[in-house]
C-alpha cells in the first residue's frame, strides 16, 4: 500500500439529499483512503450517463445512501490500493465502473469494478467506453442476435447509448435508422454512420418510416426513450421483429398494448446491462475485449461531443436530463 498521507482534501460533485439538480454542488471533502479489496483512484476523466441525473433526483432503481458522489464510470491513475488488491498497482492507468463516486478528483473502487485502460485509450475515450459502449454491444448481440443484412431502427439515436448503438450495428453489417428529435442530433447520426435519418418531433414520422422500410418492417428496434414514440415503434416491426427495452429518457414508460406483440410474432425485450454483467462476467469480458479491439483498429471512434470541467458538471447533468444533450459528455479532471 503507498503513502496517501500527503493528501487529505479533495473537490467533488456532491449530491446531499434526492433532489432536483440545482441542488447539487461542488464541495471540498474528505479524499477517500484504501480499504481492503478496494483501489484509490486519482480520476483523470468522467463521463455523464443518464442514470447520474435519475440517481441524484432519487429516480433510479438504484437509490445509494446520501450524501455520495455521483458518477458511474470513470478513467484515471491508481493512487493507492487495499490488502488483496493484485491485479493494479499504484500508477496504473485504469478504467472503473462502480455507478457512483467519479465525478471527484479521487474515488474509491471494488477492484473487481478496476481494470486495466487500453494503451491506446485516452482517459477521456476509457472514461466514456464501458457503460455505454457495453449496453449497445450487449442489446444487438447478446439479447437482440442482430445479423448482418438486418434493418434496425434507433430511438434515441443521438444519445450516448444511441451513438454507441449505430456505431455498433454499422460494425454488425446491419442497415440503420436513426431516429431523433431535431435536425441537429440527426446530423450527429449521420456523421456517425446512420444510413436514414427520422426526425420524429414531426407527426408523420411514421410516414417517414414507412417510406425507408415499407411494408415489411424493420427486424430490430432500441428504443432508449420510451414515452409516446414506442407504440408507433413498435408498429412498425415487421415478422418476428425483436423490440428492444433500453430505457425511458422521454420520462414516461409506455403502456404497450400486447396484441401488437402476438401480431407478427414480434418479441419484447428487455435490456438490463448491469444485471447482465453479474450475472454472466464472461460474457461481459469477451465483449469488452471484442470492444477494445474495434477501437485499436481504429473501427470505433468514441463519440465525445464536448468535455467539461468539475464546475461545470451540474449544467451539464441539466442538460442531459432534459435531452438536449447529443452524443457522450466527458468531466476532465
Amino acid at each position: 500500500m503507498n503513502a496517501h498521507n500527503e493528501r487529505t482534501a479533495m473537490r467533488a460533485l456532491v449530491c446531499k439529499q434526492f433532489a432536483p439538480l440545482d441542488q447539487l454542488s461542488v464541495d471540498t471533502i474528505d479524499t477517500p483512503t484504501a480499504i481492503a479489496g478496494h483501489v484509490v483512484i486519482q480520476v483523470k476523466a468522467a463521463s455523464l450517463n443518464f442514470p447520474d441525473a435519475l440517481m441524484c433526483q432519487g429516480l433510479y432503481q438504484v437509490k445509494p445512501p446520501t450524501p455520495f458522489v455521483p458518477g458511474a464510470e470513470f478513467a484515471g491513475i491508481v493512487h493507492e490500493v487495499g490488502d488483496g488488491v493484485t491485479h493494479v498497482k499504484a500508477g496504473d492507468r485504469v478504467i472503473a465502473q462502480t455507478g457512483t463516486g467519479g465525478f471527484g478528483e479521487y474515488a474509491l473502487a471494488p477492484a473487481q469494478r478496476v481494470a486495466p485502460l487500453p494503451p491506446p485509450m485516452s482517459f477521456s475515450d476509457g472514461a466514456a467506453f464501458v457503460m455505454t459502449y457495453g449496453t449497445s454491444f450487449h442489446a444487438l448481440k447478446d439479447v437482440a442476435a442482430l445479423q448482418a443484412g438486418e434493418t434496425i431502427l434507433i430511438l434515441g439515436a443521438s444519445g450516448g447509448v444511441g451513438t454507441a448503438a449505430i456505431q455498433l450495428a454499422k460494425l454488425m453489417g446491419a442497415t440503420v435508422i436513426a431516429a431523433a428529435s431535431t435536425d441537429e442530433k440527426l446530423a450527429l447520426c449521420k456523421s456517425l454512420g446512420a444510413d436514414h435519418l427520422v426526425n420524429y418531433s414531426n407527426e408523420n414520422w411514421r410516414d417517414q418510416l414507412n417510406a425507408v422500410v415499407g411494408k415489411s418492417g424493420v427486424n430490430v428496434i432500441y428504443d432508449a426513450v420510451g414515452g409516446a414514440y414506442s407504440e408507433t415503434a413498435l408498429r412498425s416491426l415487421g415478422w418476428r421483429g425483436r423490440y428492444l427495452v433500453v430505457g425511458f429518457a422521454a420520462g414516461d414508460i409506455p403502456k404497450i398494448p400486447l396484441n401488437l406483440a402476438l401480431l407478427k410474432e414480434r418479441k419484447i425485450l428487455g435490456v438490463y446491462w448491469g444485471d447482465a454483467v453479474a450475472n454472466d462476467p464472461k460474457m461481459h469480458m469477451a465483449n469488452m475485449r471484442q470492444l477494445a479491439t474495434w477501437f485499436a483498429e481504429g473501427k470505433l471512434p468514441i463519440a465525445i461531443t464536448e468535455r467539461v470541467s468539475l464546475d461545470g458538471t451540474i449544467d451539464a447533468l441539466k442538460r442531459l436530463a432534459s435531452r438536449k444533450a447529443m452524443g457522450k459528455i466527458v468531466v476532465e479532471l
